[in-house]
């Protein structure tokens, strides 16, 4: 089954149970869809006028743009009785303290932020970000260009020269979902995930590439591992990149992987800030 279609179903069905539970018409868009008893979803990711067929893109940059202006709006103003946003593709998730406001009156606010979204965009940082490709850090790298049918340095130039921005984090802490993945190099994740795949991989899954955090389970395909820690307990703030931020990848060997690693193991960010 195609992937990028299977999760646009699996996501059509969850938000028709959101619909249900929020008692939204299909047609308000975008939509405001209460996600239990703390938090209220905006959704903006139209759900009619749309063939089965042809799901919209994964990542669509005007969407992502007024998710993030709703976010930094909600910050700006300071809105009352919100405890956290959590932003993804195409939805911001508002969790609020049901002491301090009503989904009623945060409903009222919302709609307000969203027929303003004003207000200068936040500053985005452009990070190049070290990668060693291939061997013991990219045991798949070789059956993705296969499937892709490209040699294995066509797979790293390509993959190192485009430009990807921090569209969200999830799964694991820290863990970044880049947009930006040339289509050349999307490929279905792997049919058996990986229980373990060690902090720093750099993953193919679908249309979608990652810098991994932590060290966890995943199906998707390891083409290289960068030193740098994206998540750390120890450090503050824990994750160093923001939604928004822009990366760029440089192709390292593994005798300098192993002087970066270490000295990120020391605290040292390893990523350069560009601009």
């Amino acid at each position: 089954m195609n992937t990028i279609h299977y999760k646009w179903h699996i996501d059509q069905s969850a938000t028709r149970q959101l619909l249900i539970t929020g008692n939204v018409g299909a047609d308000d868009f975008p939509k405001i869809i209460h996600a239990g008893d703390r938090a209220l979803l905006v959704d903006f990711l139209p759900t009619i006028g749309l063939p089965a067929a042809a799901p919209p893109r994964a990542f669509d940059p005007a969407r992502h743009a007024r998710v993030l202006a709703l976010d930094a709006a909600i910050t700006r103003n300071e809105v009352a009785g919100v405890v956290e946003c959590i932003v993804a593709y195409a939805s911001l998730l508002v969790c609020y303290d049901p002491l301090a406001t009503t989904p009623e009156e945060l409903t009222a606010t919302l709609r307000t932020l969203l027929g303003e979204q004003a207000g200068a965009d936040p500053r985005r940082r452009t990070w190049r970000v070290p990668v060693c490709y291939g061997g013991s850090h990219g045991p798949d790298l070789a059956e993705v260009a296969a499937r892709c049918g490209l040699s294995s340095d066509d797979v790293i130039e390509l993959h190192a020269s485009a430009r990807y921005t921090v569209a969200m984090f999830g799964f694991l802490p820290g863990f970044a979902y880049l947009a930006g993945l040339p289509d050349h190099l999307a490929v279905p994740r792997r049919a058996t995930p990986r229980t373990r795949v060690p902090e720093g991989g750099i993953g193919i899954g679908g249309a979608q590439t990652a810098i991994g955090s932590v060290a966890g389970p995943s199906g998707w395909h390891q083409i290289g591992r960068t030193p740098v820690r994206t998540f750390a307990p120890s450090r503050q703030p824990v994750t160093f990149l923001d939604i928004g931020d822009e990366i760029r990848f440089v192709a390292i060997d593994s005798t300098r992987f192993a002087r970066l690693a270490a000295a990120a193991e020391h605290g040292d960010l390893v990523a350069e800030i560009i601009t």
